[in-house]
């Protein structure tokens, strides 16, 4: 298995956190379990390989073109066959800069991206096809993007100010820190809720709790104890930090220690 990740282009950094492709030779089939990470993302399978992924206790296969929403509760996913992947992570904020939609009704959801957006990205992905260099695929993403971006129509908040809220959200979402941030941009609590959701898809506290979580993360993988790790990602005690965590992966952290998938452990390298 070969995960890279690439940065995008100046014009696309208020929106885009990294492209990345995923390759795998690997025939064998395995299940995996897809955790909250706060950002929406965008993949183009064009390999043999398929995914498939657990909606109403069956396992559905999906689109070649994918649009990830939200995930905010495991997710578990089947990989079959050999893969060639690539895919555009947004910033938390960025996303509903490309869609019509409401970004939150692809919450928990693998939509079909072709039919959110529509033909133009059905072309996009056969110019993908015929390009066999990730650097080149890229770039075609990136004039997609760009475009798709010109084109909507959809106001937007300063992204830069949502992005500084979000900041401030990810280390106070209480109510009196959601009030303080509201007052500090001249906006009402009502209104900083409704900018959130809009931008994300997600509440302030959710926000806040994925935040922590992936924080979280990158701590238990290094064997750190679990009182020390709640407390560096802002828990009262172990046992918040454990049932968050359980909520988000379906494991205990000393379970998710034992039962890493290989996807996963490729990704926390």
């Amino acid at each position: 298995m070969e995960f890279k990740q690439y940065a995008p282009s100046e014009f696309l950094r208020p929106y885009v956190h990294c492209f990345y492709s995923f390759k795998s030779e690997v025939k064998t089939e395995f299940t995996d379990t897809v955790f909250p990470s706060g950002n929406m993302e965008m993949i183009f399978n064009l390999g043999n390989g398929t995914w498939e992924s657990l909606v109403g206790g069956k396992f559905l296969k999906t689109p070649t073109m994918e649009l990830w929403g939200q995930i905010t509760k495991p997710l578990l996913v089947k990989s079959k066959g050999r893969h060639d992947m690539l895919g555009i992570k947004f910033l938390t904020h960025s996303a509903s800069c490309f869609f019509r939609d409401e970004i939150g009704a692809f919450n928990n959801h693998v939509t079909d991206l072709s039919e959110v957006v529509g033909n133009s990205v059905k072309i996009l992905y056969a110019r993908l096809l015929e390009t066999d260099e990730t650097v080149e695929r890229i770039k075609l993403i990136e004039q997609f993007l760009l475009k798709r971006r010109a084109d909507i129509q959809k106001e937007n908040y300063k992204l830069d100010k949502v992005a500084t809220m979000l900041t401030s959200i990810k280390t106070n979402a209480t109510e009196s820190g959601i009030r303080n941030i509201a007052l500090g941009h001249g906006i009402t609590p009502r209104y900083l809720h409704k900018l959130i959701y809009q931008h994300t898809g997600l509440s302030p506290k959710l926000l806040n709790k994925i935040s922590r979580f992936q924080l979280s993360l990158g701590l238990i993988t290094k064997r750190a104890r679990l009182t020390s790790i709640a407390y560096d990602c802002g828990y009262f005690d172990q046992s918040h930090f454990i049932r968050d965590f359980r909520s988000f992966t379906g494991l205990t952290p000393r379970d998710y220690l034992q039962n890493k998938s290989p996807v996963s452990q490729l990704l926390l390298q």
